[in-house]
C-alpha cells in the first residue's frame, strides 16, 4: 500500500494502459480520479474509484470542466496524461478535421489540463506530472507524421514543465512505450509479432508509473524509454 494517501487523476482510464495503471494505483492504496468518455467495459466499479465521463477532445467545454474538478479534489497530487488516439496514413489522407480532432486528444487537452491542475499541487509543494508518450517522440516514421507531431510536442512539453515545475516541488515525467498489447491496434493495418518478446503489456507501463510514484523526494525520472526486447510488425491482410 505504498500510494495509500495520493489521489491521482488518470486519463483514458476505462481500458488498455490506463485501466492498467488505474487498478495498479488502487492495490496500492491510492484513491483514482478516473476521466474516461465511457465505463462500460469495467462493470462493476471499485472503491476509491471515482468515474467522470468526459470527452477530453471538446476542447470548448474542458478547461472549466477541469476547473470544477480542480476545486472539488484540490488535494490532487498526481496525474497520469494517458489518453489518446493512433491514426496513420500519409499526412494528405487526413481531413483537416482529423488533424484538429487528433491534435486536440493527443496534445491540446493534456496541456489544458495540465494548466488547470498545476495551481493546487504548487500550494501543495508536490505533485506528479506523468505522460504517457511513445516511441513515436523519438524519432519520425513514414506515414506517422500527424501522430509523431504530437507525441513529439507532448514530450517537448513534459521537458519544459519539468524545468518549470520542480522549484515548486513538482516532478514532471514522460514514459515512452513502444508496441504494446491493446486494443489500440484493432482499427490499425499492423500490430505486434507474435511472440512474447515482439510487445510490452499495459501491466509493464503501470509498473513504470508506480515506479516513478514511488521515487524518493528529491529525485525524478525524467524520461522512461519502455520497448519490447525484439521490434517485430505484422502488417495485417485487408478484409475481403
Amino acid at each position: 500500500m505504498r500510494l495509500k494517501k495520493r489521489k491521482v487523476l488518470v486519463t483514458g482510464a476505462s481500458r488498455g494502459i490506463g485501466r492498467a495503471i488505474t487498478e495498479m494505483l488502487l492495490q496500492e492504496g491510492a484513491s483514482v480520479i478516473g476521466i474516461a468518455r465511457s465505463f462500460e467495459q469495467w462493470g462493476e466499479l471499485p472503491k476509491r474509484l471515482l468515474p467522470l465521463q468526459l470527452d477530453l477532445a471538446r476542447l470548448d467545454e474542458l478547461p472549466e470542466q477541469i476547473r470544477q474538478i480542480a476545486a472539488q479534489h484540490p488535494d490532487i497530487d498526481g496525474t497520469v496524461f494517458n489518453a489518446g488516439e493512433g491514426r496513420f496514413g500519409s499526412l494528405e489522407e487526413f481531413s483537416p478535421m482529423q488533424i484538429r480532432h487528433l491534435i486536440a486528444l493527443n496534445l491540446t487537452s493534456q496541456i489544458l489540463l495540465a494548466r488547470e491542475l498545476l495551481p493546487n499541487m504548487r500550494r501543495q509543494r508536490r505533485g506528479d506530472l506523468i505522460f504517457i508518450g511513445s516511441e513515436a517522440a523519438l524519432h519520425g516514421s513514414r506515414k506517422g507524421a500527424l501522430y509523431c507531431a504530437t507525441k513529439f510536442a507532448l514530450r517537448g512539453f513534459a521537458q519544459s514543465l519539468r524545468e518549470e515545475c520542480s522549484g515548486s516541488g513538482i516532478r514532471s515525467t514522460i514514459i515512452n512505450p513502444g508496441m504494446v498489447r491493446t486494443g489500440f491496434f484493432d482499427k490499425l493495418s499492423f500490430e505486434p509479432g507474435e511472440a512474447e518478446e515482439n510487445g510490452i503489456l499495459p501491466q509493464d507501463i503501470a509498473d513504470a508509473v508506480l515506479g516513478v510514484l514511488s521515487a524518493r523526494p528529491g529525485t525524478c525520472f525524467d524520461e522512461i524509454n519502455l520497448s519490447p526486447l525484439k521490434k517485430v510488425v505484422i502488417f495485417k491482410q485487408p478484409a475481403q
